[in-house]
């Protein structure tokens, strides 16, 4: 049974990796979330001070070429981690801060193209899933899967105030949903490889849908399409 690779897309905390990350260990699949790709460039940028009062681009996209990303697992929480230039940032780049500026790093086009490049290297030899915002329209149009997950504003914006408080943030859920809000709106509009559903995707509205009914529907439909490869 040959293997496949599997786009999931969809807006901010629509639990894209959970879904992602469950759906990878059942399949003896490869997991790449690539939100904590860009993640880990914006914390890059953070710690240069290049996102400030006063933006330097420049000196950011100068830095491309010295930014190592590498994905380790880590077997204690059967996940892989995030690392920045050999140091764990998996932590660092879940803190509001960087919420707060990723999606505007996300529309510079020298930083999607060096991370697209990343990504479509780590899929060459499929059986991998991944999560994003462009997978299944830019990274891989070609997928045999494609799901577009999304839900209310409000319903994310609950999840990912849960999510903050449980880390020990100290944030309002205003001022989270107002950030659900705007990276909807940066992910949607940018000129590089908006947000979008690509025409051939299974949209999945899990504003009311709990885990184990939305991770059920996704495996019964990666199953469905493996078992028609030859």
């Amino acid at each position: 049974m040959g293997k496949i690779t599997i786009a999931i897309d969809g807006y901010s905390s629509t639990g894209k990796s959970t879904i992602a990350k469950k759906l990878a260990n059942a399949l003896n699949y490869i997991y790449v979330d690539t939100g904590a790709m860009y993640r880990a460039v914006t914390l890059h940028a953070l710690n240069n001070n290049y996102l400030g009062s006063e933006e330097d681009i420049p000196s950011l996209i100068a830095d491309l070429p010295k930014i190592d990303l590498n994905f380790v697992p880590n077997p204690a929480l059967e996940m892989s981690e995030m690392f920045l230039n050999g140091k764990n940032v998996e932590r660092e780049i879940r803190a509001m801060e960087v919420s707060r500026h990723v999606s505007k790093v996300a529309t510079i086009p020298e930083v999607r193209h060096k991370l697209v490049e990343m990504q479509q290297q780590m899929g060459m030899d499929k059986g991998l899933v991944m999560d994003g915002r462009d997978i299944g329209t830019v990274v891989f149009p070609d997928a045999e899967l494609k799901i577009y997950m999304t839900a209310s504003p409000k319903a994310r914006a609950t999840r990912r105030y849960k999510e903050l408080l449980d880390r020990g943030e100290i944030v309002s859920y205003e001022e989270v949903l107002e950030n659900v809000q705007k990276r909807d709106f940066i992910d949607s509009t940018r000129e590089v490889s908006p947000l979008r559903k690509a025409d051939d995707a299974i949209e999945f509205d899990n504003s009311d849908m709990g885990l184990e009914e939305q991770f059920e529907r996704v495996y019964a439909s990666a199953k469905r399409v493996i078992a028609n490869q030859k």
